[in-house]
């Protein structure tokens, strides 16, 4: 199977770099699949979302992030996130009560809430 390059940095760290065969994001404009071979893209990540990374190896990467930009070429793809978190680093108990305590009549209220619902997707603990 193809493969491709892929690097997932955020401000204060690289937070995972290798071969992939996949990586799906969520950008300003709706969700992107990427395969090896895809078209050159540089693209907004919505402000809080989830990334999922399918490494040549079998694993499967998730991570939350808040804001950055998604760079695409045929061979790699690179994710520049402001803050990223991956999800076995993920503190379930304190995204939840992070979600409890924000308030969404706010617009700072509203995008913590949607950190800490990216925070909880991405650990798959999401309350549907």
């Amino acid at each position: 199977m193809a493969e491709m390059t892929v690097e997932l940095v955020a401000v204060e760290r690289r937070i995972w770099s290798g071969s992939a065969n996949f990586v799906l994001a969520r950008t300003t404009v709706g969700e992107i699949g990427v395969l090896p071979g895809h078209e050159p893209t540089l693209a907004q990540l919505e402000e809080a979302g989830v990334v999922r990374v399918d490494g040549a190896d079998g694993t499967s990467t998730t991570l939350a992030v808040h804001g950055g930009f998604l760079s695409i070429t045929p061979d790699n793809v690179t994710v520049l996130a402001e803050y990223a978190e991956l999800a076995d680093e993920i503190d379930v108990s304190r995204a939840r009560a992070a979600l409890d305590r924000a308030d969404t009549s706010e617009p700072d209220g509203a995008a913590a809430a949607a950190r800490a619902n990216a925070r909880l997707k991405a650990a798959g603990a999401a309350e549907h």
